[in-house]
């Protein structure tokens, strides 16, 4: 069996955009149409390792990978980019970015024997972000957030970066007292029945819980990906005993099927 490297990982994606005997699908796709498969590809690299699946984990990987080789691939044909510069300027930027490791800004310099803190490499590494950001001459403190993240993440990321010039609560307390003005506010929009506001103030809400992750360091997208993971697991003990019994579902009430749920708390599931 050959032993591949990048370089022939580069070379199979410039076979399969070739207009001669290249793969047609590949051939049609561009910048837009490959965005969902990336974003598919990271979930399922986030859901591997959240399921410590290890066995797995090289292969998704590899998945997500061969999405960067396809955009460098079209960035190539466009003459904007290839994976020799987006290399190149990754490596910048990341040796820019860690003083604290290459000193001297070299890559193949000696390392600093300074002992720092993670909470100084983080206030380090925002201000070297937001002076990058000066340079490209942004005048919104939000530029430059993705609209593509998940909300949840986007939530995070744009209370996070208003929070740098002093535009957030002293600490979570604050973020609580919101969150319940916003479930009366949704509450009212029930009762009068208006369905753009309750879609506006369950916004509100979700974006408030969102801002309550962030102050209290924890990420809302793992979060719910692992009360999900918790659902699932004890709605299917639920769904084993209805089975088990013969019976239709709707033999039982949602004070039966509560107690099933309950033993399965119990049994730590």
């Amino acid at each position: 069996m050959a032993n591949y490297t990048l370089k022939d990982l580069i070379y199979l994606m410039e076979r399969l955009r070739s207009p001669e005997g290249g793969c047609p699908w590949d051939l049609e796709q561009t910048y837009a149409t490959i965005v969902p498969h990336t974003l598919e590809e990271a979930y399922e690299v986030a859901d591997t390792i959240e399921r410590e699946d290890w066995s797995h984990l090289e292969d998704e990987l590899g998945d997500l990978l061969f999405q960067v080789v396809f955009y460098t691939q079209l960035g190539r044909e466009d003459g904007r980019f290839n994976m020799d510069t987006v290399i190149q300027g990754l490596c910048e930027k990341l040796v820019r970015r860690h003083p604290h490791v290459f000193p001297t800004g070299e890559l193949y310099a000696d390392s600093s024997d300074v002992a720092i803190e993670v909470s100084a490499v983080n206030q380090q590494w925002e201000a070297i972000k937001q002076q990058e950001r000066d340079k490209k001459e942004r005048a919104r403190i939000l530029d430059e957030i993705p609209l593509s993240l998940p909300a949840m993440s986007r939530a995070v990321k744009l209370t996070k970066r208003a929070s740098k010039v002093g535009f957030d609560w002293d600490d979570a307390s604050g973020v609580l007292d919101k969150i319940e003005e916003e479930l009366l506010e949704l509450r009212e929009a029930m009762a009068i029945g208006n369905s753009q506001e309750v879609r506006e103030e369950l916004g509100d809400l979700i974006f408030a819980m969102a801002n309550l992750a962030r102050k209290l360091d924890v990420d809302p997208e793992t979060a719910v990906r692992e009360t999900n993971s918790k659902f699932e697991r004890r709605f299917n003990y639920v769904e084993d005993q209805v089975l088990a019994s013969g019976k239709e579902w709707a033999t039982y009430d949602l004070q039966q099927l509560d107690l099933w749920w309950d033993e399965a708390k119990e049994k730590g599931l």
